[in-house]
């Protein structure tokens, strides 16, 4: 598989990344060094990505360029919107990748691999989920050959959410399974499988053996609390799965001292299981979960996100909408969701994170029979990522709902008629 990534790689018209910035540079009449004092990079930084020396594979950084530049970051990846609709076509050359269990190519450079696994991460994270369905067979295989440990699970996770966008859930816990089994003994990489093994479960309804098994991880790698008085947070699988929440207020902020990378991870685990648990029922642990979260977001000043797990403030919060419309208050979640979408950091969050985020508030909207709320997540979401609404299942069965009205609210009319519910 060519590579599609990075300082290094191509996309899809095969010009580097690092090229089109050059010439976005020039376009805005900029030299290297207002570029560099704008992104506040050296000039250096600046020289080297251009020149391919210095790969971009992150998100972030690559819409903080788009930014200064006044351009869509799909326009320096090269890319144009997905406006296909439907399941894309290639989850059976997945599934076939992921039942071949020997090498079918030789062993490409760790190197090579590792810039397209952040291909593939980028791809996920600007929703180019028909793309991704295309290139994930040949990662897939390219990663078994190399045997990686860290791209190994890089690469499962990857597989396994997008494939449960894809309705795919039982794929995909087996592609979260084999990431958990390619961690082998690293706490970390074992973390972050246990996230993408969460989120599988709980595609499949399955939120008890999901809570269980995101608690499980968490304990495994966050520290108790030492806080005489702190209550601990316990569900109906034993004490084995019991957490020590910190002060919502941030008390014990202190204790993050490890990796704050490893904290990020730990994070986004306890948010996981707050969803799940609010999933089945258990409310009062799910608050608990996602206050110990808030707590530990509160604590992480500035860090790099390898494990892209998008944790921090915003994530808490967008997480408190979700846990209370999943135990049926959709009023507090509607209350809270006007005032989190304009936020400083929501911009900040990738694509895919957004559009999920949204359709997920559509259906929020619906249980309080608000169409016109709906519709406008749902338009929304299509705007930030085509591919949330127009590939996913789940928005499909929310465009239907609201277009059942008459008249159709605005925008979803066309939503309809773009996903083949109407003719």
């Amino acid at each position: 598989m060519r590579s599609r990534t990075g300082g290094g790689g191509v996309t899809n018209d095969d010009v580097p990344i690092g090229r089109r910035v050059a010439r976005w540079r020039v376009r805005r009449s900029m030299t290297q060094q207002m570029l560099a004092d704008r992104l506040r990079r050296s000039k250096s930084w600046v020289d080297k990505v251009e020149r391919g020396v210095r790969a971009l594979d992150r998100y972030s950084v690559i819409q903080e360029l788009a930014h200064v530049l006044r351009v869509d970051p799909e326009v320096l990846l090269g890319q144009q919107r997905s406006t296909s609709a439907g399941t894309p076509d290639g989850v059976d050359d997945i599934r076939a990748a992921l039942a071949r269990y020997d090498t079918p190519q030789a062993p490409q450079h760790t190197d090579e691999l590792r810039r397209q696994v952040g291909y593939a991460w980028l791809s996920y994270q600007h929703a180019h989920y028909g793309q991704l369905v295309r290139v994930l067979p040949g990662l897939l295989d390219a990663a078994q050959a190399v045997r990686s440990p860290e791209l190994l699970v890089q690469a499962y996770r990857i597989t396994s959410s997008l494939l449960v966008k894809l309705d795919e859930a039982d794929l995909a816990w087996l592609a979260a399974d084999r990431a958990m089994s390619a961690a082998g003994d690293d706490p970390i990489l074992a973390a972050t499988a246990a996230i993408s093994v969460g989120q599988a479960l709980r595609a499949q309804d399955r939120d008890h053996l999901a809570l269980a098994a995101l608690l499980a991880a968490a304990n495994r790698l966050l520290p108790p609390s030492s806080h005489d008085g702190d209550q601990e947070v316990c569900g109906t699988f034993g004490d084995q799965n019991c957490l020590k929440p910190l002060d919502h207020r941030g008390r014990g902020d202190h204790r993050v001292q490890g990796d704050s990378r490893e904290w990020a991870v730990g994070g986004t685990l306890l948010l996981q299981a707050a969803l799940a648990a609010a999933g089945c029922g258990e409310h009062r642990q799910a608050d608990e979960l996602t206050e110990r979260a808030a707590g530990i977001a509160a604590s992480l000043r500035g860090y790099d996100d390898p494990h892209r797990t998008n944790f921090g403030p915003i994530a808490v919060e967008l997480a408190r909408v979700l846990v209370a419309a999943q135990r049926g208050d959709a009023a507090e979640a509607l209350r809270r969701h006007p005032i989190v979408v304009r936020r400083e950091g929501w911009r900040r969050l990738p694509a895919e994170y957004r559009g999920a985020y949204l359709v997920d508030a559509a259906r929020a909207y619906l249980q309080v029979s608000d169409l016109r709320g709906a519709a406008r997540a749902l338009v929304d979401a299509d705007s930030i990522a085509p591919a949330e609404v127009r590939c996913r299942p789940l928005a499909r069965t929310l465009i239907a709902d609201v277009a059942r009205a008459q008249p159709a609210p605005a925008g979803v009319a066309r939503l309809a008629a773009v996903v083949g519910l109407t003719h």
